[in-house]
C-alpha cells in the first residue's frame, strides 16, 4: 500500500523513537521492508498523534495487515469479523474493543495517507459501527435466552430481539460519523411483536435492561478500550421516557409535541439495529411527521428558527483559529448543517428528491433545485469537507470526542502537521478564512428575517443535550448555572407546561424564548427573574394568547420581566394568579391612579352581586389583586409619586372596607337576625386613617357604634355590643383571611381603647367618655389620623367625625404633651431600635420621628382652635427639614414595599434596583441617594430635638 505523507515531522525525536520500537517488530517478524516504504507517510502521523502510535505500537500486526493488503480489503475483513461473532456479551467484549482499535488505526492512515477521501473514511467508521451495534445486540439477546427470558430462535429473520429495533440517527444514520464519534441510536419496541417471544417478564422492564446491557457492552472501558459511546437520548423526550419507547407511544408524541429538530433528526434517521423491518414500518408512519406537505407561515418560521438562533456576528468578528469549535462554532459544521436541514424540511415535503440524509447530497440536491446557488453549493460544500477532514485530525490526537483546535500552540500545531500545515501562523490563517467564509454564507441567510439568537451570543436549544456556545451565552447573560436555565427552556420547548402543550404555543416560545432570556440578563439579576417567570409562566392555563401578547407588545413584556427581576411581591402575585396579567389589557390599567377607575363602584356592585358571604370575599379579592398589581407597577415605574401612591393604596383598601362592610353587616344579620335603631361605623387609623398607606401596609381599625339601650336583634336576641361584636368579627374575617383568591390585609385593632381587654367594637359614648377620663397621650396622637372610612348610616358617620374632632380639641391642661411624647419615643428608641440605615421608620431622623412632631404639634394647638389634619406633610408645614425626610423617606418606602414582601436592604440588590430608589429619590445614583438619605436624616432629627427636647433625669 503506498501512503502519501500527510504533512512535515513536527517532532523529529517523537518520530525517531517511533521508527525504533516498530522496526524492532518488523524486523522480527519479517516485515520491515514494508515499514521502510511506508515510513515517510508513517512518521508524520505517529510524530503527532501519541494516540495513532499507541494502536501500532500495541497490535504491530494490525499495521502490518494494512501495509502489506490495503485499506479496502482490510476493512472487509474487519467487517466480515465482526458480523461473525457469535456467544454472549463475555465473548463479546475483548474482540468488539480490538477491532475497534484496527479499525481506527486503518481509518486514520488510510485518510492521512491520501487514500481514502472524507466520504470513505466516513463510511467505513459508520460501517463498523452498524457491525458492532448488531454484534453487542447478538450477544445480549443471546444471554437473555441462556437466562429464560426470550424465546426466539437465535437465527430468527425478525432479528435477535423480535419487535425490538433501533434507529441509526445523526451522524450515524447517514454514514457520516466523524473519528472519535459517539453514536446516536434510538431504540423502539412493538408490544405486538415483543411480547408473544417473552417468558413471563415484564415488556418495559426487559427492553430497559436490554438497553442497559446493550449500551454497557459498547461503552463500557476495559484495558482494551471501548468501541462506542452510546447516546440513547435522541427518542421522545429522553428526560421522562424510559431508555427504550413503546411505539404507540412514540407515535403519539411525535403527532402531537414533536419538535421542529427532532423532524430534521429524523431526515438522518435509517433503521440499522434489531428487528429492522419495524423499524423500517416505523420510519415509514413518520414520514408525514418529518416531511410535512403543508406549512403555514408560522410553522416556517419556527423551521427557520433553528438556523436563526445561531448568534451571526458581524462578518469575521471575534473568529479565531486557537479554541475554535469546527463543529458548533461560528463557521462551523452545524451551520452548514442547519442550512441544509431547515431547508429540507421546508421545501421536502413537496419535493422528495431534497430527502437525502448526507450534508453533501442535500446542498447538491437544494441547488439542482434552484434554491441554492451553484457558488454557494460549492464553497459550502467544500468548506464542509475542509472542516470535517479538521475534525478528524482533532480527534486522533488522542481519541478524544472533542471538535475545537486546542488552545496550546504545540497542540494546534500538531493538528496542522496532520493537515499538511508545518506553519502555525499559516495553519491558524487558513483555518480562519474558511470559519469566516462559512459565516458569511451564514449570514445572509438573516436577511430581512427576525433574529433569534441574543446580542449576548447564540442560543440554540436544540437536540438532547446542551449547546457549549449556548451556555457561555447564558453565562455571559448573568446564569449562574446556564445548564439549568437550558434545560428548564429545553422542557418548555417539549410542552411540559399548558403554555407550550400546543403546536402554535411552542411556535410562539421559539421567537420568544431569546427575547425573555435577554430581558432577564438586561436586569442585572437574571437567576431572580427566571426563576419567578417560571412559576408564573407554568401556571398559564394556555400560553397563546399571553405569548403572542408579549411578542405583541415588547414594552409589555419588559415591563412583566423587570416586575420578575425587581418585585418579588408583584411576581408572587403573578405566578400564584397569572389571571393578574388579563389586568394589564384593561384600559383602565394605565390611567393615572389618582383618577377615579370606577373600583370602588365595582368592587360594591361585585361584593353586593355575590351569592354569599364568602363569594363577596372572593369577588373582592380578585379586582383588589389587579389593582394592587396595578398600582405597584405604577410605582415601581415612578409613574405614581409617593403621595399618589400613598392614596392610591389607601383608596383602594377604602374601596375593599366598602364594599366589605355591607356584605359583613348582611352575614350578621343572616347569623342573628336585623338590630333596629342601630348604626356603626369604621374608623381607620395609622396609615390608612392619614392616607399614606404602601402596598405593605396593615389595616389599624376600631368601630363605633350607637343603639337604644334596650336594642335586641330581631332573631337570636342578641344585645347591640354582641351584635356589633359580631359584626366586627365577620369583617375582620372579610378583610383578613386567605381564600382561594387570596388575603387582602392585616387588620390590627389594637389602637383601640382597651385593646387588651375591652370590646371589639366600642359604643361611640364609651369612646367619649374614655378620652375624657382616661386616654393616654399617645393615644390621643393615634387619634390624630383617624377616619371614618364606612358607616351603616351617614348621620352616624357625620357623628363620629364630629365626636373625634371634640376629643382632640379638648383642653387637657394637666398633661404635658411633648415630654409624654419624648418619653414614649425614647421608650421606643429602647425596646424597638432601627435596623440599620435602611430602617425607614424607625432610624434616628426616620418617619417615626416626623410623625411625633405632626401628631404632638398638632395636640398642642388643638385646644386653641389649631388645625387638625391627618396628612402628616400637612401637619409638617412649618417643619421644613422633617417634612422632607419624611417624604424621601416614604417616597423610597413605597418603591421598596412594592416590590418586597420583607423589610430588605437595597445595598445587596441589584444595580438596576437601587437606580430606581436612586431615582425615586430624585438622585442622580445610589452613592448620592445614600448620601443624601444621611444629610436628611440628620437634618431632621436635629429639628426632632428642637421640637421634643429631650428630658432631664427625673422628667
Amino acid at each position: 500500500m503506498r501512503l502519501q505523507p500527510c504533512g512535515p515531522v513536527l517532532d523529529a525525536d517523537a518520530a525517531a523513537r517511533a521508527h525504533e520500537r516498530l522496526s524492532e517488530v518488523a524486523t522480527e517478524a519479517g516485515w520491515s521492508a514494508e515499514l521502510e516504504a511506508a515510513w515517510p507517510a508513517l512518521a508524520p502521523a505517529f510524530a503527532a498523534s501519541p494516540y495513532l502510535f499507541g494502536l501500532a505500537r500495541r497490535w504491530p500486526e494490525h499495521l502490518r495487515l494494512l501495509l502489506v493488503g490495503g485499506p479496502d480489503a482490510r476493512l472487509a475483513d474487519l467487517l466480515a469479523r465482526t458480523d461473525a461473532l457469535t456467544g454472549g456479551a463475555d465473548e463479546a467484549r475483548v474482540p468488539l474493543r480490538k477491532m475497534k482499535g484496527e479499525l481506527h488505526l486503518l481509518t486514520a492512515l488510510a485518510d492521512l495517507g491520501g487514500l481514502w477521501d472524507l466520504d470513505q473514511v466516513t463510511g467505513a467508521l459508520s460501517r463498523f459501527a452498524d457491525a458492532s451495534a448488531r454484534a453487542a445486540l447478538r450477544a445480549v439477546a443471546h444471554d437473555q435466552r441462556e437466562r429464560g427470558k426470550l424465546t426466539s430462535a437465535p437465527d430468527d429473520p425478525r432479528g435477535p430481539i423480535p419487535g425490538l429495533f433501533g434507529l441509526a440517527m445523526g451522524k450515524h444514520g447517514a454514514d457520516e460519523l466523524n473519528y472519535s464519534s459517539d453514536i446516536d441510536i434510538s431504540l423502539f419496541w412493538s408490544p405486538e411483536v415483543l411480547e408473544p417471544v417473552l417468558d413471563g417478564v415484564e415488556p418495559q422492564r426487559f427492553v430497559d435492561r436490554v438497553a442497559h446491557a446493550f449500551s454497557g457492552l459498547m461503552q463500557e472501558r476495559t484495558g482494551d478500550g471501548y468501541v462506542f459511546r452510546v447516546d440513547l437520548r435522541l427518542r421522545p423526550d429522553p428526560s421522562s421516557t424510559p431508555p427504550v419507547v413503546a411505539v404507540p407511544f412514540a407515535l403519539t408524541y411525535y403527532e402531537g409535541v414533536g419538535q421542529n429538530w427532532e423532524r430534521a433528526a429524523f431526515i438522518k434517521a435509517r433503521a440499522m439495529l434489531g428487528d429492522e423491518a419495524e423499524g423500517r414500518d416505523f420510519l415509514k408512519a413518520l414520514i408525514p411527521f418529518i416531511w410535512r406537505r403543508s406549512l403555514d407561515y408560522p410553522a416556517i418560521l419556527d423551521i427557520q428558527s433553528i438556523k436563526r438562533q445561531i448568534h451571526v456576528h458581524k462578518t469575521g468578528e471575534g473568529l479565531e483559529a486557537a479554541g475554535a469549535n469546527l463543529k458548533l462554532g461560528r463557521g462551523g459544521i452545524r451551520e452548514i448543517e442547519f442550512f441544509a436541514q431547515t431547508q429540507q424540511l421546508i421545501l421536502g415535503g413537496r419535493d422528495p428528491a431534497l430527502r437525502t440524509p448526507r450534508t453533501v447530497d442535500a446542498l447538491a440536491a437544494l441547488r439542482e433545485a434552484g434554491h441554492v446557488t451553484a457558488e454557494v453549493c460549492t464553497e459550502l460544500t467544500a468548506a464542509y469537507v475542509e472542516l470535517r477532514g479538521l475534525e478528524h485530525r482533532v480527534q486522533m490526537l488522542d481519541d478524544e470526542q472533542t471538535h475545537s483546535l486546542p488552545l496550546d500552540p504545540t497542540r494546534r500545531s500538531a493538528v496542522g502537521a496532520l493537515a499538511g500545515e508545518g506553519d502555525l501562523a499559516a495553519f491558524d490563517r487558513r483555518v480562519e478564512a474558511l470559519l469566516v467564509g462559512v459565516n458569511r454564507r451564514y449570514g445572509e441567510l438573516f436577511e430581512g428575517e427576525e433574529q433569534l439568537s441574543s446580542p449576548y451570543g447564540s442560543l440554540v436549544f436544540t437536540g438532547v443535550e446542551n449547546d457549549p456556545e449556548t451556555l457561555k451565552t447564558l453565562a455571559h447573560m448573568g446564569f449562574t448555572e446556564p445548564a439549568t436555565v437550558a434545560d428548564t427552556i429545553r422542557s418548555w420547548h417539549h410542552g411540559r407546561i399548558l403554555a407550550t402543550r400546543s403546536a402554535r404555543g411552542r411556535e410562539l416560545f421559539t421567537r420568544l424564548a431569546p427575547r425573555l432570556l435577554t430581558a432577564m440578563a438586561d436586569t442585572g439579576t437574571a437567576d431572580d427573574a427566571f426563576r419567578r417567570f417560571a412559576v408564573f409562566f407554568a401556571g398559564l392555563s394556555g400560553g397563546v394568547q399571553v405569548q403572542a401578547l408579549f411578542l405583541a407588545q415588547p414594552k409589555l413584556f419588559d415591563l412583566v420581566v423587570g416586575v420578575m427581576a425587581f418585585a418579588p411581591r408583584l411576581a408572587r402575585t403573578l405566578g400564584r394568579y397569572p389571571a393578574a396579567l388579563d389586568s394589564m389589557l384593561d384600559a383602565r390599567f394605565e390611567r393615572s391612579i389618582d383618577e377615579d377607575s370606577g373600583v370602588a363602584d365595582l368592587m360594591a356592585a361585585e361584593a353586593g352581586a355575590s351569592a354569599d358571604f364568602e363569594g363577596a370575599m372572593n369577588a373582592v379579592r380578585r379586582i383588589h389583586r389587579d389593582q394592587k398589581f396595578r398600582i405597584g407597577i405604577q410605582t415601581l415605574t415612578g409613574r405614581a409619586g409617593p403621595e399618589a401612591a400613598g392614596r392610591a393604596w389607601t383608596a383602594l383598601a377604602d374601596a375593599v372596607m366598602a364594599a366589605l362592610a355591607p356584605a359583613a353587616m348582611a352575614e350578621t344579620e343572616r347569623q342573628g337576625g336585623a338590630l333596629p335603631g342601630g348604626a356603626v361605623a369604621v374608623v381607620a387609623l395609622g396609615k390608612a386613617g392619614s392616607r399614606e398607606m404602601t402596598a405593605s401596609s396593615d389595616l389599624d381599625l376600631m368601630t363605633l357604634y350607637d343603639a337604644p339601650a334596650e336594642a335586641m336583634s330581631d332573631s337570636k336576641g342578641w344585645a347591640a355590643g354582641v351584635f356589633f361584636s359580631r359584626f366586627t368579627q365577620r369583617l375582620i374575617a372579610a378583610l383578613s383571611a386567605h381564600t382561594a383568591e387570596g388575603g387582602l390585609y392585616e387588620v390590627d385593632m389594637r389602637l383601640r381603647p382597651g385593646a387588651a381587654k375591652g370590646p371589639v367594637s366600642l359604643r361611640l359614648s364609651s369612646l367619649e367618655e374614655y378620652y375624657a377620663t382616661e386616654g393616654d397621650t399617645w393615644e390621643f396622637m393615634a387619634l390624630t389620623r383617624a377616619r371614618v372610612v364606612w358607616a351603616s348610616d351617614a348621620a352616624f358617620a357625620d357623628r363620629v367625625a364630629a365626636s373625634l374632632q371634640a376629643i382632640l380639641r379638648r383642653p387637657r391642661p394637666d398633661a404635658d404633651i411633648r415630654a409624654d411624647a419624648r418619653r414614649m419615643r425614647d421608650l421606643m428608641a429602647r425596646e424597638r431600635p432601627g435596623h440599620g440605615a435602611w430602617d425607614l421608620k424607625l432610624a434616628p431622623g426616620g418617619q417615626v420621628d416626623a410623625e411625633f412632631v405632626a401628631q404632638t404639634g398638632q395636640l398642642v394647638e388643638a385646644a386653641g382652635g389649631g388645625s387638625l389634619t391627618a396628612s402628616t406633610l400637612d401637619a409638617l408645614k412649618d417643619q421644613p427639614a422633617l417634612a422632607e425626610a419624611w417624604r424621601l423617606q416614604q417616597a423610597l418606602n413605597q418603591v421598596m414595599a412594592a416590590a418586597f414582601d420583607d423589610k430588605v436592604d437595597p445595598t445587596v440588590e441589584p444595580e438596576r434596583f437601587r437606580q430606581l430608589l436612586a431615582e425615586a429619590g430624585g438622585q442622580p445614583d445610589f452613592p448620592a441617594l445614600e448620601a443624601h438619605l444621611r444629610a436628611v436624616r440628620a437634618a431632621a432629627r436635629e429639628a426632632f430635638e428642637t421640637s421634643l427636647p429631650a428630658l432631664r433625669d427625673g422628667d
